[in-house]
């Protein structure tokens, strides 16, 4: 797919969704950059970030491990970034990748060189960049029943099971990385989701330098839906407030298109409604595994953003533009 003019992409978001789409566009785009939260607090990235003052490098791993290619070279080193430590010790469920990176930072005090180094490396298919400069922590008031409690950090906003209703980032004003900035600012497409949607994909909208490059960039702008809300911070959700969200904390972003699979989407006429409110023409398309779990399949997702890339947004490939 790759063969063609590549577009500019930049995918935003964190952890295993963001891995889902970078599988996906790194067959079709050798321009690839990854913008990728920094707010995990938990498991082996809360861990050094608590003992070392370091961005927490795991959504950063697993992006880079999404971007190697299916050489031998490429999987073998996936597999080693991905790899975890069992032991009675200190380095238990440590990720080797995790290790690697740090370890980079340290060496070279640049948190973006590092990333780079490792991508080099891995000989990745893309670039990796963190979305803010100093590690952040995320804040969300929760509504359950009638009471209101605010629940702090990454690990427990993702698991919270009442109506997240307001996010918040702190600090609330964090330097941005001034590469991810210039990323969007030069795309072509900026793709949002899928992924944890308050916890890894609508961060990105919080930080300010970031939110106003995605607001004013020339870009085209896609979403990316989730295939289920079925567990944490967005139990119960349907498509349609998965956009509802996003818009409440972005009202001004205009969207271009959003990627839904049929299977996920209760009132397919609603979601597209609310897709035009934000200026999306809705793409609906089985990009799922074929096994009945909700995870996407990298080759029918490459293939339903070359359909919102090359404008064919319509069921049997109507031309949007």
């Amino acid at each position: 797919m790759a063969a063609r003019t590549s577009p500019a992409v930049v995918a935003l978001g964190g952890g295993h969704g963001l891995s889902a789409s970078l599988s996906a566009l790194r067959l079709m785009s050798d321009r690839l950059t990854a913008v990728v939260t920094v707010a995990d607090d938990g498991g082996s990235s809360g861990r050094l970030r608590s003992e070392l003052g370091v961005l927490p490098p795991g959504d950063l791993r697993m992006a880079l491990a999404a971007l190697c290619d299916d050489s031998e070279w490429g999987r073998t080193w996936s597999s080693l970034l991905q790899h975890r430590f069992t032991s009675e010790g200190d380095l238990d469920n440590h990720a080797v990748g995790n290790l690697l990176i740090v370890a980079l930072w340290e060496l070279l005090d640049d948190p973006v060189a590092g990333l780079d180094w490792v991508g080099r490396l891995l000989g990745a298919r893309g670039r990796v960049l963190p979305m803010a400069a100093v590690p952040l922590e995320i804040e969300a008031d929760v509504r359950t029943g009638d009471a209101l409690e605010t629940v702090v950090g990454q690990s427990r906003v993702a698991v919270t099971h009442g109506r997240i209703e307001q996010l918040r980032l702190v600090p609330s004003d964090p330097p941005a990385c001034p590469e991810a900035v210039a990323a969007v600012e030069a795309a072509d497409w900026v793709v949002l989701g899928p992924g944890s949607w308050f916890s890894s994909v609508m961060p990105h909208l919080l930080v300010p330098e970031l939110a106003h490059a995605l607001h004013e960039t020339p870009a085209r702008r896609c979403v990316t839906l989730n295939l289920s809300s079925d567990t944490g911070e967005t139990y119960g959700l349907s498509a349609t407030d998965h956009l509802e969200a996003l818009h409440k904390h972005a009202p001004g972003l205009r969207i271009d298109a959003v990627v839904a699979d049929p299977s996920a989407v209760e009132d397919t006429d609603q979601l597209a409604r609310t897709a035009a409110t934000m200026g999306a023409r809705l793409l609906l398309r089985q990009v799922r595994l074929g096994d009945g779990t909700p995870r996407h399949d990298a080759l029918r997702l490459a293939a339903a953003y070359r359909d919102v890339f090359d404008d064919f947004l319509g069921d049997v490939g109507t031309l949007a533009r």
